[in-house]
């Protein structure tokens, strides 16, 4: 399956806090859409310290990803970690999650990004294992990581 990747920015802010109200909702989070409003704003606005991808067509989005970045010494320059990645259930188990993780890796090396990050609880296996789909391998603890 190939989906629409689409760096997001301030013209989809709504689009954005609702598609993280879903995840949010499904993932039993406690936070509201002013919240929300304030966490993406910055990334929206082009600010260095993440970014915010939509899945699917930008109208009607099937998802996002959300990375924030920052220097890691240990993997040797800037990293991304994955700190959302949500899939609308109704189109999950088709490779959409896997492929967009791919595809932003990919514009990421190209970007000299040396690594992504994921923290995925132990006890999460269908996480880690779709972690481990899209290129990712265990590390230490929860911390899943693709060296890109």
């Amino acid at each position: 399956m190939t989906a629409a990747i689409t760096l997001a920015g301030p013209d989809n802010l709504d689009s954005v806090v609702m598609l993280m109200a879903r995840c949010h909702e499904e993932r039993t989070l406690d936070h509201d859409d002013a919240h929300r409003t304030q966490v993406v704003s910055p990334l929206l606005s082009g600010s260095p310290l993440g970014a915010i991808w939509i899945v699917g067509p930008v109208r009607a989005p099937l998802g996002y990803l959300l990375m924030s970045f920052g220097w890691s010494v240990t993997y040797g320059g800037m990293i991304g970690r994955v700190e959302d990645i949500y899939v609308r259930k109704s189109v999950r188990r088709r490779g959409i999650g896997t492929e967009v993780l791919h595809a932003v890796a990919v514009s990421l090396r190209e970007a000299d990004v040396t690594a992504l990050l994921a923290e995925v609880p132990e006890s999460d296996a269908n996480n880690r294992v779709f972690c481990q789909r899209a290129g990712f391998s265990a590390k230490d603890g929860p911390v899943m990581v693709d060296i890109l």
